[in-house]
């Protein structure tokens, strides 16, 4: 698990991903992109800035791409003479932020994880849990560096305009929320949506649908414990009387075993080198190596009754009887044993 997630690939992220390194942080920087942006939003660098990357042994990478070395600026239109400062470098260098960007990157010891859109955060006592690329991550901390596009809002009460989105997509949300708290969310994704909308939540799952409560409330308990966040799964049926209860029409169901923690997983996920830092860090870290095996030992403990559940529910058209039948839902089961729910 890194101390710090990062969300954004730009200069600024890169950046302070890049000093939390220095100072013998792990870091992991999200991004929604799937490659590096070539197009630049900023075509020059001030003095300060300049002065920075110097000082941490990044300029030279960057100095190959300045076109121009310009002397002067200005500050909301009032001109700036940099001949004036107290600095090494007297001048804006013109260069496009691809370039800085690029030559931040090369020197970060974790690569950026790419296709990796942030779609829902949540803060406890151990951190944050973040929901990214297909998945959910664990950090200490997370920095928001992804620019004007964040919204920042909670997911009960977006500030949205009623009837103001298309889709709405929850990734691993609903699973780590009281049950009050389930259906505030869900209200509001059916309010923001328009007729004809979309909402596809991804959360864990659990089997059957005839799982005795108390069942159910041991493996949330342990789930709770051994994660450090307050899992509350939900069979699939509940998941489903959950969204139609809301006005929802169920659309599709899709459910796959669970994989976390898995080797072949991980390595999917993580990939080589990543896999190799993550068994360095448990092996050098045992609070961290305790964690995860306590992990580990709760889905193993409860495999046959857990599940990754994918739920499409959608907005009826105006006028459109909504029906509470999802026995007509499809269920797709990866598991290929033909159970239908």
């Amino acid at each position: 698990m890194p101390d710090v997630l990062v969300a954004g690939a730009g200069p600024t992220g890169l950046l302070t991903a890049f000093e939390l390194e220095r100072a013998g942080l792990d870091v992991l920087v999200l991004e929604r992109d799937a490659r590096p942006a070539t197009q630049s939003k900023a075509l020059a660098l001030q003095p300060r800035s300049v002065e920075v990357l110097a000082d941490r042994g990044l300029l030279a990478a960057i100095e190959r791409h300045v076109v121009a070395r310009l002397p002067g600026g200005h500050f909301s239109g009032i001109p700036i003479d940099y001949a004036d400062l107290p600095t090494r470098f007297p001048y804006q260098l013109g260069v496009e932020q691809a370039h800085v960007a690029a030559a931040i990157e090369a020197r970060l010891r974790t690569p950026v994880l790419r296709s990796a859109a942030v779609t829902a955060v949540t803060q406890d006592d151990a951190g944050v849990a973040v929901a990214a690329g297909g998945r959910v991550h664990r950090a200490g901390w997370l920095v928001a560096a992804d620019g004007g596009r964040t919204i920042v809002a909670d997911a009960a009460d977006t500030g949205l305009d009623a009837q103001s989105a298309d889709v709405v997509v929850g990734e691993a949300l609903l699973t780590m929320q009281s049950d009050r708290a389930k259906k505030a969310i869900v209200d509001e994704a059916h309010r923001i949506l328009r007729p004809g909308g979309r909402y596809a939540i991804h959360e864990l799952g659990l089997l059957p649908d005839s799982l005795p409560q108390d069942t159910k409330e041991a493996i949330r308990r342990d789930l709770a414990q051994s994660i450090k966040v307050n899992a509350r799964p939900m069979t699939v049926q509940e998941w489903t009387d959950l969204l139609t209860e809301s006005g929802f029409e169920i659309e599709n169901v899709d459910r796959a075993p669970m994989a976390l923690l898995r080797p072949a997983r991980v390595i999917a996920d993580e990939g080589i080198i990543g896999t190799l830092r993550i068994l360095v860090n448990l092996l050098t870290r045992p609070a961290a190596r305790n964690r995860v095996l306590a992990m580990r030992r709760t889905f193993r403990t409860y495999r046959d009754a857990l599940t990754a559940v994918a739920i499409v529910a959608v907005v009826p058209q105006q006028g459109q009887a909504v029906t509470l039948d999802v026995h007509q839902a499809v269920v797709v089961d990866r598991r290929g044993d033909g159970d239908d729910h």
